[in-house]
């Protein structure tokens, strides 16, 4: 199996592919797609597409067919968890002190809040004119689409590494798909990292084609006036989620469904995973509570390897 690691998207990404048309070259071809991507729909950048929309709110503005396709899968996600998944809280991340790339957050305390929270509309308010390609955010409406981004590049990669392959495999941080199977028909085997333990593993899934998504709120952390913060907001407060569960992995058949259910179930907790699964039946979640105990959904047991000791039915 060939293989390529690079840092993108703020994150270590891997590529993995195998087959008769596995190559150097094709790895790079992927890599260029990705850094193509994060160009465009980077927040940090301030001419990427991202920040040329964001900053003309109020205005009709003119998208690619990609941004369209995200957006428009964003505000299906967005009704469709009662508003717990929510690209419009890019002010909410800012006030909490994630205004740089986390590779330049890392080690520093982050700027303070400015303000309070300020009022806006909800993200159904954003208008999308898919028969020309046009975008309107309303006046102080700020979008982020990292998470669901990176689940929906991840997955495009994947899939075109396939073509003409056996399998191939795209990691980026906490976001995976898997187009195809390993060589000898075997299934791809995922070791769901320990958030107490960053060395340790929680559970062994052992899955084939789709994505495995995992939403922490112990990795992206950093102090913000010598407070905890972390990047998962609670688009209800405004402010970093106040969880039940450190850590939410999801198997989807899809990286941009896996992405989004990882939050809002990270973010709502047991409550809200007992509604959110029943309309997504085919969904596995396994979740970490804050004293390490690890849960399982009765869907995700089709994934457990044998060698999984910790694990528990909820």
């Amino acid at each position: 199996m060939q293989s390529l690691q690079f840092r993108a998207m703020n994150t270590d990404v891997l590529l993995a592919v195998e087959g008769q048309g596995a190559s150097e070259r094709a790895l790079q071809r992927a890599r260029e797609e990705i850094e193509a991507f994060e160009r465009r729909f980077s927040r940090f950048r301030p001419d990427s597409e991202l920040s040329v929309l964001n900053g003309s709110a109020g205005q009709w503005t003119p998208v690619s067919d990609e941004m369209l396709d995200l957006l428009i899968l964003a505000q299906a996600y967005y009704q469709e968890t009662g508003g717990l998944f929510d690209p419009s809280v890019l002010p909410d991340l800012r006030r909490a002190g994630y205004d740089a790339t986390f590779d330049l957050l890392r080690g520093r305390d982050a700027s303070a809040a400015t303000g309070p929270r300020a009022a806006r509309e909800p993200f159904t308010a954003l208008e999308l004119d898919t028969a020309h390609g046009l975008v309107r955010l309303p006046e102080g409406m700020q979008i982020d689409l990292g998470g669901i981004g990176k689940g929906w590049i991840v997955q495009r990669v994947a899939e075109r590494l396939r073509s003409g392959n056996t399998g191939a495999a795209v990691s980026a941080g906490g976001d995976m798909y898997f187009a195809g199977m390993p060589a000898g028909g075997k299934k791809w085997r995922v070791e769901i990292e320990d958030p107490l333990d960053v060395d340790g593993t929680a559970a062994v899934l052992n899955v084939g084609e789709g994505a495995v998504v995992t939403s922490s709120i112990s990795k992206r952390t950093w102090t913000q006036g010598g407070q905890a913060r972390h990047h998962i907001i609670d688009p209800r407060s405004g402010e970093p989620a106040q969880t039940e569960w450190l850590s939410v992995t999801v198997v989807a058949p899809r990286a941009d469904l896996a992405e989004t259910y990882a939050k809002a179930l990270l973010i709502g907790g047991q409550p809200m995973a007992r509604r959110l699964l029943v309309q997504r039946p085919q969904i596995a979640v396994i979740s970490i509570t804050p004293d390490g105990q690890v849960l399982a959904s009765d869907k995700c047991k089709e994934y457990l390897d044998g060698s999984n000791q910790r694990i528990s039915s909820k």
